[in-house]
């Protein structure tokens, strides 16, 4: 994870676009400028990182199941539920799930945990729509790239 940069996922450990699914893994730095803020002393990954995180990896398995041929644009999160605090040096695992497709719009039901215990889950709607650019669209092939590496191997 490079918070400073949203880049919440490191790699894409299982995805399946045709069923909708990704796991993803998300390995929170021990040292990051957003821990100097929150909070001085007992630093702890914000809560809209987490759903951040958790938007990423359903962003990521739309883009695959899509072919790369539109773009994921946040629209809308629903019982977000924090449980417990995510402090550095965690390694979240990131599910996700699609519920529906179609209409311009896609919503997953996206989860992390840590350890097998559950730090957080929310439902995550989309709005889909061309890409806005080629750099933009190339940015993301690149990152998805990155990520993916070594589930194809």
């Amino acid at each position: 994870m490079l918070l400073e940069y949203f880049q919440m996922i490191d790699h894409v450990e299982e995805l399946d676009p045709e069923n909708g699914t990704i796991l993803a893994r998300a390995d929170v730095p021990m040292e990051s400028p957003v821990f100097e803020g929150h909070f001085p002393g007992s630093p702890l990954v914000p809560g809209v990182l987490l759903i951040e995180t958790m938007a990423q990896a359903s962003g990521f398995m739309l883009l695959s199941r899509m072919e790369f041929k539109k773009m994921p644009f946040l629209a809308n999160v629903t019982g977000a539920k924090m449980r417990t605090f995510v402090e550095p040096g965690a390694v979240l695992m990131v599910k996700a799930k699609l519920e529906h497709d179609g209409s311009g719009f896609a919503k997953t039901r996206a989860q992390i945990s840590a350890d097998g215990k559950k730090i957080c889950d929310s439902q995550i709607m989309f709005r889909i729509m061309p890409f806005p650019n080629e750099t933009l669209k190339g940015n993301m092939l690149d990152r998805f790239s990155q990520i993916s590496r070594s589930t194809a191997e």
